[in-house]
């Protein structure tokens, strides 16, 4: 009798002897039990649940798949990056937040934008009017970069800028500061999110129609990997897909889809893929089911490998790798009870750790109510810190490896998104799928299907649908963006536009127009030498619009 024979064996006879008899008294608390994405979890795995051999499913830290890490000691080595996400108001607001959050022990900044930057308009356009400031800085001009990284040293921080649809207008900015320092941008490091392909499938701010907003995206990666070397020109975002409904296994498939299509469309310019592939990023959510969580990632990992080298010809090691920032989940925030979301995200956190993130974000626990407070965001940082030194699971690599139920979890979200990009290859790709609005459709049903559960009580949130306390309510502080902050930006922004060269101002726009005619020449550095003549994200963004004209979403219902 070989092993797995004894082992099926004991089992039964387990089954039989101890566990029957225990239920026919005890009874379990329900008669089945599933993950958020409707996995359904046995109540025991043993070695028989299993699948493939050691070396071809897990290997080796630092080594192909990477299952259990991109790195040979992980984080023993190096901690992951704490890089907490903030921006807010005007320039001198963030450039305080930020030097605070790096005080209270951050790693590496990361910067949110405002609603009229992410979507190219200035501050002072009649759609820009109320938002100005009030989801991230308002962000038009260089030298307002110049003002945000004040007495921040750019050749020796890491940046990461949460921008799509005027990444290049942003990038650009951040070059111009830095060479206003006396900085070679190819001493630059940090990314810019740059993935448009979830804003059509999830988040929406969108500005031109995805051919030309696809164009835009790989020039900038085009242009990095030949002049920006140590920049990560896209963080391909699974982040916003969930956050917008889907479930963990749509997150993964969806993601590494949009991955499929932009570095098809970077090797049809004739780059090589190994010249590109290692500064490609990813940004995944982290959610409160840990195990789940756990093995989203490290199935994620295993996937990108295969697709690298099987599918593109990678023969880098780097350019098989998944590297991913995580920011826990904002949709598992509650208002009811806000304080509790310290305990959610503590639990997220751990889970991106032990997932093998290289980068980390954690939400504050007042997020659901307003921006975060200086002390909340404080707390955030405190929890990384804590997970990074008292837990232990920074003291041993893919610790849960070797679970039988965490390699069991991670086949399964492998098999079913291997399923889902079959099908999305078969329609041509994620392009092709975002026009029939299949990824769409299905976030949507996806987003249903847990609404439904969490109001049935299948699905349990502490303090919402159960243990719900009213008198907590309203006992949080919230923090609030100062109403004079539109003045204040107004001014520079009338300022800057008074001070700037007409000619070079009025040349270098149209530089930007004849290069956006043209279907083969790189747009960014005309776009730098727009932003360097005092360009503003709002002219630049208006131009483009003049060629490409702006993109209306399809219904799909």
């Amino acid at each position: 009798m070989d092993v797995d024979e004894r082992i099926k064996e004991s089992y039964q006879q387990w089954e039989e002897k101890v566990l029957k008899p225990w239920i026919a008294k005890r009874p379990e608390r329900k008669q089945s039990f599933t993950t958020p994405s409707g996995i359904e979890v046995k109540r025991l795995y043993t070695p028989l649940d299993l699948k493939g051999r050691y070396e071809e499913k897990l290997g080796y830290p630092g080594e192909y798949p990477f299952t259990r890490g991109i790195y040979p000691t992980m984080y023993r080595g190096r901690l992951w990056t704490i890089r907490q996400y903030a921006g807010y108001g005007s320039a001198e607001d963030t450039n305080e937040r930020f030097r605070k959050l790096l005080e209270a022990g951050q790693t590496g900044l990361s910067m949110a934008f405002d609603l009229p930057t992410q979507l190219g308009l200035d501050p002072d356009h009649v759609l820009a009017f109320t938002e100005v400031g009030v989801v991230g800085v308002s962000m038009f001009h260089w030298k307002e970069m110049d003002i945000v990284m004040s007495g921040i040293p750019l050749d020796k921080v890491t940046t990461s800028m949460t921008i799509n649809a005027t990444a290049m207008e942003l990038l650009s900015m951040y070059v111009a500061t830095a060479q206003s320092r006396g900085i070679n941008m190819n001493v630059l490091d940090g990314t810019v999110q740059n993935d448009i392909l979830k804003e059509y499938i999830a988040r929406k701010n969108f500005i031109y129609p995805p051919e030309p907003s696809m164009r835009y995206a790989i020039d900038l990666i085009e242009f990095s990997a030949k002049n920006i070397p140590k920049w990560y020109p896209i963080s391909i975002s699974g982040y916003h897909i969930r956050e917008a409904g889907a479930d963990a296994v749509l997150e993964v498939a969806f993601t590494l889809a949009d991955g499929i299509e932009y570095v098809r469309k970077t090797m049809e310019r004739g780059i090589p893929v190994d010249e590109f592939a290692p500064k490609l990023s990813f940004f995944f959510a982290g959610y409160t089911n840990l195990f789940e969580e756990v093995a989203k990632f490290r199935a994620a990992r295993r996937m990108w490998a295969k697709i690298m080298k099987e599918w593109f010809g990678a023969k880098k090691p780097e350019s098989m790798m998944l590297r991913f920032h995580t920011q826990t989940g904002g949709a598992e925030l509650t208002a009811q009870q806000p304080e509790i979301n310290i305990i959610r995200t503590t639990l997220q956190a751990l889970a991106a750790v032990l997932g093998g993130t290289q980068s980390l974000h954690v939400n504050s626990y007042d997020e659901a109510l307003a921006l975060p407070s200086e002390k909340a965001a404080k707390i955030a940082i405190r929890v990384q810190q804590v997970i990074a030194y008292e837990s232990g699971a920074a003291d041993t690599i893919d610790p849960l490896a070797g679970s039988y139920y965490i390699e069991w979890l991670t086949d399964e979200i492998e098999e079913r998104a291997w399923k889902i990009i079959d099908q999305i290859e078969k329609m041509g790709g994620m392009m092709k799928a975002i026009e029939k609005g299949y990824p769409q459709a299905q976030i949507a049903e996806s987003a249903y299907r847990l609404q439904k559960r969490i109001e049935s009580g299948d699905l349990v949130k502490v303090g919402v649908n159960m243990f719900y306390e009213p008198d907590w309510i309203g006992t949080t502080e919230v923090f609030r963006v100062n109403p004079q902050v539109r003045e204040r930006v107004l001014n520079r922004l009338k300022k800057y536009r008074s001070e700037r060269d007409e000619i070079k101002w009025r040349d270098s726009l149209e530089a930007v127009r004849k290069a956006a005619e043209k279907e083969n020449e790189n747009l960014f550095p005309h776009i730098l030498n727009a932003i360097k003549a005092g360009a503003t994200v709002g002219e630049i963004s208006s131009v483009l619009r003049e060629i490409w004209g702006e993109y209306k979403e399809p219904i799909i219902f």
